[in-house]
């Protein structure tokens, strides 16, 4: 991307204040996984044990620290998720005994936008030290809970809902989004 998403520009606050405002909206402890000295100002932050081994390690970071069974884990990069939709999954969570709950569309599995227990950490410590970092692999080995593009569309959530900006050419397909939505 050649910049921090987390600092983009979306509906005139940075991606990383919408999500931040998205979890203070359902009233969820939260802690940013990062570089302290740049994201002390908007809340608590974790440092990777595994820096630049991926969104597993992010994951892995957050399950660290959390003292909470259910960790809704949300990528700073997903701007169209809601409060209603982060509910909805971890409503899916709270019926469930599944270590992962996770959100299916078109797109495949959205494992940035999902429920994981405490648990889970362990798994993605061995894998990273393993220097394996596909969340996905994983799945294979935990017990998951799959919310599927039938149910999120019965619930009133589409694809939209899980975009994702990793390229210029997402950041200009973002902006066309914002503006048809105001």
């Amino acid at each position: 991307m050649g910049s921090d998403k987390a600092l983009l520009e979306f509906r005139g606050q940075t991606l990383l204040e919408r999500a931040v405002g998205v979890m203070h909206d359902i009233s969820l402890d939260f802690a940013i996984v990062g570089d302290p000295s740049k994201y002390a100002g908007y809340g608590t932050v974790v440092q990777d044990a595994f820096p630049g081994c991926g969104p597993l390690a992010g994951i892995h970071a957050a399950l660290r620290q959390s003292e909470a069974e259910l960790n809704f884990v949300l990528a700073v990069d997903m701007p169209f998720v809601t409060s209603d939709l982060i509910r909805y999954i971890l409503g899916v969570s709270a019926d469930s005994d599944a270590t992962v709950v996770l959100p299916r569309n078109g797109r495949g599995f959205q494992p940035l936008c999902a429920v994981y227990r405490r648990s889970f950490a362990g798994s993605a410590e061995e894998a990273l030290r393993a220097g394996k970092y596909k969340i996905d692999a994983l799945f294979a080995t935990a017990s998951v809970r799959v919310v599927e593009a039938a149910e999120l569309s019965a619930a009133g959530f589409d694809d939209r809902n899980f975009f994702n900006v990793n390229t210029l050419d997402d950041l200009q397909s973002m902006q066309k989004i914002q503006t048809r939505s105001k």
